[in-house]
């Protein structure tokens, strides 16, 4: 049996019709660049995640750029996130002048530990970016609570978070901003590159809007120093065909890992994803971790499984932010977990019998080590 780690197909075979209209709309309006396939998916994705603004851009990167930016985050300042992640995160804080601050992460869940932030607060701190790994939330509440205490904003990375709640209300709806990424294989894609911020702020929002398009607030009268990153045409009418579905695909994901977590969960050498009391997970990943991570992948990649690691290099270690002056044993929860992960294969349609094979391979390569 062959397995993928994900099949777009699927996906696709179950919505072309859908899909073949709405570019074909786009095609017939020569609304390439933003446009009302894009304005009309704004206002149903602000709708879905329960905000007042959802402003669509060129991917999820460039969402949290902005989202720093408008916020009026630069050289200078500091933001304080987790190590355990995407260098995206990271990216974006460095590319609007500031510097990255990691914070080390809760062992069960995978996100930022609300206990240790307060002791990375300095005087330069502006901001916290909570990073809502794998598709769970974290522990908002106590996060915003520190921020309020110390003046500082939120803004959500919810790039693998499409459709998690947060004790109910929806992943990037909680902090100033939210920031999400449509990248494909996420568990609302585009068929290329696009994300959105979120917010209540209207200020913020006018200001990202413009941010987007060069700075304009009409056609070349320039108010600020802006960029290029709109959501292009195709990528919104994409998105606007796919987010009525996503609820029914949420639902699919936790019935895939709730059948992962019934056949694995006796297997000592094996740590499951627990999801967290307050969260509705929705499995972006289902990362299981292991001791004997490398052998693991390289036995089921023998009996037709693909597998992957989110992430291998906590970013700490990477050579990039080496000028950071971090070491090796900074934050040993980020560093263990590092080592460990290994990502199952996971998307909607998924079979039952499929995760049943890799179930039963599993158990066969831990009892041969």
């Amino acid at each position: 049996m062959t397995i993928p780690f994900l099949n777009l197909t699927a996906q696709y075979e179950t919505i072309k019709d859908e899909i073949a209209t709405a570019l074909q709309e786009v095609i017939s309006n020569t609304s390439f660049a933003g446009g009302p396939q894009v304005k009309r998916f704004e206002e149903n994705f602000a709708s879905f995640c329960q905000c007042d603004h959802a402003i669509g851009v060129g991917s999820g990167t460039d969402a949290l750029w902005m989202a720093l930016i408008g916020l009026d985050i630069g050289k200078g300042d500091e933001v304080i996130t987790s190590p355990g992640t995407f260098i995206a995160t990271a990216e974006a804080i460095s590319f609007c002048g500031a510097t990255p601050v990691f914070v080390d992460i809760d062992e069960q869940t995978y996100n930022i530990d609300p206990s240790l932030i307060e002791a990375a607060i300095t005087p330069k701190t502006k901001a916290i970016i909570p990073v809502h790994l794998f598709g769970q939330t974290a522990d908002v509440d106590p996060i915003l609570d520190i921020a309020r205490r110390h003046n500082l904003v939120v803004i959500e990375d919810a790039c693998q978070a499409h459709n998690a709640e947060y004790k109910g209300r929806p992943a990037g709806s909680l902090g100033d901003a939210g920031c999400f990424s449509f990248y494909p294989g996420k568990n609302l894609g585009a068929y290329g590159e696009a994300g959105a911020v979120i917010t209540n702020n209207q200020e913020l929002a006018d200001k990202m809007r413009m941010f987007r398009d060069h700075g304009q607030r009409k056609k070349y009268y320039h108010a600020i120093i802006g960029w290029n990153t709109r959501m292009d045409g195709f990528q919104g009418a994409v998105l606007d065909v796919k987010l009525p579905h996503l609820p029914a695909w949420t639902d699919a994901r936790r019935s895939r890992a709730k059948l992962y977590n019934e056949l694995l969960t006796e297997i000592p050498e094996i740590t499951i994803p627990l999801e967290a009391d307050y969260a509705k997970h929705v499995y972006h990943v289902y990362a299981i971790r292991t001791k004997n991570r490398d052998e693991l992948i390289k036995d089921l990649s023998e009996q037709g499984i693909t597998c992957g690691i989110h992430y291998p290099v906590p970013l700490h270690l990477q050579e990039a932010y080496q000028f950071l002056g971090y070491n090796q044993g900074d934050f040993p929860i980020a560093e263990k977990c590092a080592q460990e992960f290994v990502s199952l294969p996971m998307f909607p349609e998924l079979e039952e019998e499929s995760i049943q094979y890799v179930a039963e391979k599993i158990k066969e390569a831990v009892k041969k080590a």
